[in-house]
């Protein structure tokens, strides 16, 4: 009975072509609105992305549509154009780092659904979020892999940064990371031109003050005995508009140095499609059965058959009827 009605239906369909076709796809597209989702397996890809927003950031030696910028701000167009880019099912986290340490902006999401909380806190990321006027690379390598360890879930660090240690390394304040682990699927991004430009300084509302001097990157005395509060730290009171002006540029054979030693990637970070190109080349961070939105699959199959829709004939017979109308065309006796 049920395969006798069965029969009766296809070739209802059958002899209904339009109706079939048209049907189909309205069904189709009804289902896609509703969003479903498939259980697959495949590559979750997840990035840490950390930004140094130490003042040497501020250094304006960048361009943006054709006029200078600072690294700062270049860097929130970076990552603008970089998520922008990013397929939906990416997971992105954002971290700031300054000093020693890196802090965690949040937890790792997905772009698409959290594209404008994403957007929203780079657009706002400056130079006042730092906690520390000194930059130390070296020990942020390793208080960004600690970052990575308390995620909840496998990660690819992204770090863009100028290169800029304050203060200067030397024999005593130079940490050895021949023996680091964790910067394996790393990709350290240089921002910054090797031309160089002043580092300005601002108060507290952003306003120019001067420019740092070159005194103000010395080391303090009394470095025999190494500790936090001994590194050195740049001088508040010092903020020059003459020639004594600290420079700085992107500092990138100590970058590939850097990268090296701690085992990550290394690209410059002045183009936006390198950048792109050198992330998608990274490993995903793990592989799992993960959910897949399939209505852009559905609405794909719904025009399909909205297409065929218009095909009264098979195409073969429509390919012959063409051809032959082709012939008498050119032969018409």
């Amino acid at each position: 009975m049920i395969v006798s009605k069965l029969r009766t239906f296809i070739d209802y369909l059958k002899h209904h072509r339009d109706f079939a076709l048209l049907g189909g796809a309205t069904l189709l597209l009804l289902l896609a609105l509703l969003r479903p989702m498939v259980q697959v397996q495949r590559d979750i890809y997840t990035y840490l992305l950390v930004v140094d927003i130490t003042q040497s950031m501020n250094t304006a030696d960048m361009m943006v549509d054709g006029k200078p910028t600072s690294r700062i701000a270049y860097t929130r167009r970076l990552l603008h154009d970089l998520v922008s880019g990013m397929p939906c099912g990416t997971r992105v986290s954002l971290a700031f780092f300054a000093g020693t340490s890196a802090a965690l902006q949040y937890s790792p999401i997905e772009v698409c659904r959290n594209f404008d909380a994403i957007q929203d806190n780079i657009a706002h990321m400056e130079w006042r979020m730092a906690w520390s006027g000194n930059s130390r690379l070296r020990q942020g390598a390793q208080s960004i892999a600690h970052l990575t360890r308390t995620l909840g879930e496998p990660a690819q660090v992204v770090f863009l940064t100028d290169g800029e240690e304050a203060p200067r390394l030397h024999a005593f304040n130079t940490l050895e990371l021949t023996d680091f682990q964790g910067g394996k699927g790393w990709l350290v991004v240089g921002i910054g031109s090797e031309k160089g430009a002043p580092i300005p300084k601002f108060d507290e509302d952003n306003k120019l003050l001067g420019y740092w001097s070159a005194e103000s990157f010395q080391m303090q005395p009394g470095v025999a005995q190494i500790s936090q509060q001994n590194f050195g730290a740049r001088d508040d009171g010092v903020a020059l508009m003459d020639s004594s002006r600290q420079y700085s540029k992107l500092d990138e054979e100590y970058l590939k140095k850097y990268s090296a030693e701690i085992g990550s990637d290394y690209v410059r970070g002045d183009s936006i499609a390198g950048v792109q190109l050198a992330i998608t080349s990274l490993k995903p961070a793990r592989r799992d059965i993960a959910p897949m939105e399939i209505d852009r699959i559905l609405a794909g199959l719904a025009g399909l058959l909205l297409l065929a829709a218009y095909f009264t004939h098979h195409p073969l017979q429509l390919l012959r009827r063409l051809l032959h109308r082709y012939k008498l065309l050119r032969h018409p006796g």
